[in-house]
């Protein structure tokens, strides 16, 4: 590990610029709030028995942190469905969103497609694509995201439109100030902690990066608020790092996996965990998390912990999520693995396509 990981040496690998948008993602929160305040939607209801969001992928992960941060806010069902087919309860009471980042994802088109012959309320969020000009043609409310990104680098436009969509529908509270929280929380850590300038033992992101290596990562996270973060740490170190990851989230672990954590003994050497940590969670969630990581520890597993920042469930869920997409970047440095490329992705897309 011999990379230095300055802005220079990092430009050798990330042929793709992957840095400079890790560097200005918190200008999503931004730009995300504007483009809702003027969407003109579309229908005129504002009563709905659930909400269901169809996406996959980089393209489904916005809507994950939408459910996670509404878990204990919304009093209508919130289902993210990473799938060809709809639930037999969708219907024309049901609020749809539709997100395909690229417009082409042949299991969202379907969903859309399904969506619309059960009379449901449909947003369709995409940067262009088939799924806009269906959108268009079918009068549907379309919200336009900004193009050339890889998907998965789009999730706070995805996450944070959706949540100022269904505060105009007065569905939720204003979430403006959470919001600008989650943007200056993420510019501090970007300027304290994650900056490609820091030397690495002064660079969370960096330390957490070199800790990984040659080791597979286990993310474990507390409560269904912050799951969404443990699913995005484990995406982009597969993603980004090129590398498998696994993820669970307490109390739920400590009642299945936490068994596993035996056999074979000679692997358990080459996995880390990582704590996904946040202060204001329940006391016992907390508690559980303490005495698993003393259990591991015994087992000569490798333990580290990232704490969450900020006050509002937003901020905290966002700078959780944004250590781990710095980590898992400055991890596919230490590869020697351009971070942004998605070629077995883009393969499986192309042979797909081949076959209809």
């Amino acid at each position: 590990m011999k990379q230095s990981l300055n802005y220079n040496s990092l430009c050798k690998i990330d042929k793709s610029n992957m840095l400079d948008l890790l560097l200005g993602f918190p200008l999503q929160f931004t730009t995300g709030k504007e483009i809702a305040e003027k969407v003109e939607i579309k229908f005129k209801e504002r009563s709905f028995d659930n909400i269901l969001f169809f996406g996959v992928g980089g393209s489904a992960i916005g809507a994950d942190v939408v459910r996670s941060y509404l878990y204990s806010e919304s009093t209508l069902p919130i289902q993210v469905v990473r799938e060809y087919d709809v639930p037999a309860y969708l219907g024309k009471n049901s609020l749809v969103f539709c997100i395909s980042y690229s417009g082409n994802t042949e299991e969202t088109l379907s969903a859309y497609n399904l969506a619309q012959k059960r009379g449901a309320k449909i947003i369709v969020l995409s940067s262009g694509g088939k799924l806009k000009e269906q959108a268009n043609h079918d009068k549907v409310t379309f919200i336009e995201i900004p193009s050339n990104l890889p998907p998965r680098c789009a999730i706070g436009y995805l996450s944070i439109i959706s949540l100022c969509i269904l505060s105009r529908l007065g569905m939720i509270a204003d979430v403006s100030s959470a919001i600008d929280e989650a943007r200056n929380i993420l510019e501090e850590l970007k300027k304290e902690c994650f900056s490609p300038e820091i030397p690495l033992k002064d660079n969370f992101a960096k330390y957490i990066a070199s800790k990984l290596v040659n080791k597979i990562p286990v993310i474990y996270a507390a409560s269904f608020n912050f799951e969404v973060c443990a699913t995005r740490f484990r995406g982009e170190l597969n993603e980004n790092s090129k590398t498998l990851a696994l993820s669970n989230v307490f109390p739920e672990m400590n009642h299945n996996e936490i068994l596993g954590w035996k056999n074979p003994p000679r692997l358990l050497k080459n996995f880390v965990v990582i704590m996904l940590k946040d202060k204001f969670v329940h006391p016992r969630l907390n508690k559980r998390m303490d005495l698993v990581c003393s259990m591991l520890n015994k087992e000569g597993v490798k333990i580290l912990e990232v704490n969450s920042r900020g006050k509002s469930l937003l901020a905290r869920i966002f700078s959780l999520i944004y250590t781990g997409d710095f980590v898992s970047y400055y991890l596919s440095v230490f590869y020697g693995a351009d971070p942004t490329p998605a070629d077995k992705i883009d393969y499986l897309k192309k042979e797909l396509a081949k076959q209809h």
